[in-house]
């Protein structure tokens, strides 16, 4: 069903999760208006009613809403206020939702920056990975004024199988830091259990089926696990960017005088790994850390 048939939207950022979401809402009938760091990127999207262009700026004039799916916080602002950013292109009314995993306080910010120059702003993250990315079943988690969040719905019905309003701008950010800290932690707890496992000399295949039906199962014994199980580390969301996702969670935390140990533990074992060089394998690959 083409429930976006009538929308022209902006999408910036075709990376490991913005290229499918870019695709699902094109599924729905947008046209979409694309720009990507690596112009090669967006070339090989482009297609009918798909159109690269060269600049966040050109991306503005052409859309009145604009999703953003970058890397990190620097690239976030780069894209909004840098040379030939958003900001130069911004229509009357535009509304920029903010999709990737941005720090709280410079998200607000940004935000006020926004409205100032006449536009809406929503910080959107998601949950889910490249799985969900591709099926259209992330959990999408939102923070903004409500008039700004009716205007985006029907985008997060198309990318997403759950939504929640969470509050103000920056609520979102703060939702999905609690988010990366319980998916990094899991994470660990899973490698730890199936390293214990198999070093005491028990198949983790089997200890992993065991745990599935009791209260240690979850959505991580299930995929990561099985991905720990398998030595499969095709990145579906990279150690790079949980490494920096749990370095902002603590960031926020000593912002608020909260201490995190737990989380400074595990944001240290996918450090290690990415010194090693391997950062650019699957968060679930955090059980080498171990070995």
């Amino acid at each position: 069903m083409n429930t976006l048939k009538d929308y022209t939207l902006g999408f910036i950022g075709l990376g490991l999760m913005g290229r499918p979401m870019c695709l699902n809402l094109h599924k729905a009938g947008a046209r979409l208006i694309i720009h990507n760091r690596s112009r090669e990127a967006a070339r090989q999207l482009e297609r009918p009613d798909i159109g690269a262009v060269p600049s966040p700026a050109e991306v503005a004039r052409s859309a009145e809403i604009i999703l953003l799916m970058v890397a990190d916080t620097p690239a976030v602002e780069q894209v909004l206020f840098g040379k030939s950013g958003l900001i130069e292109g911004l229509r009357k009314n535009a509304l920029v939702i903010d999709m990737g995993t941005t720090a709280v306080v410079p998200t607000r910010e940004f935000a006020r920056r926004l409205n100032e120059a006449g536009a809406g702003y929503i910080d959107a993250p998601v949950s889910g990975g490249e799985i969900g990315a591709i099926n259209g079943t992330l959990t999408i988690m939102a923070g903004g004024d409500i008039e700004s969040i009716q205007r985006a719905l029907p985008l997060f019905g198309v990318l997403g199988s759950k939504f929640t309003h969470v509050g103000d701008v920056g609520a979102g950010q703060i939702a999905k830091a609690a988010n990366q800290i319980i998916v990094g932690l899991n994470i660990g707890a899973v490698a730890e259990a199936l390293a214990l496992a198999k070093r005491a000399g028990a198949d983790p295949a089997k200890v992993r089926e065991a745990l599935m039906g009791g209260f240690a199962g979850s959505r991580i014994l299930e995929v990561h696990g099985q991905r720990m199980i398998e030595e499969n580390f095709k990145p579906g969301g990279k150690i790079t960017t949980q490494y920096k996702d749990l370095v902002q969670a603590l960031e926020l935390a000593a912002l608020c005088g909260l201490d995190l140990p737990a989380t400074k533990l595990n944001m240290q074992l996918y450090k290690s790994l990415i010194d090693q060089g391997q950062g650019n394998l699957d968060h679930s690959a955090l059980i080498k850390a171990l070995k």
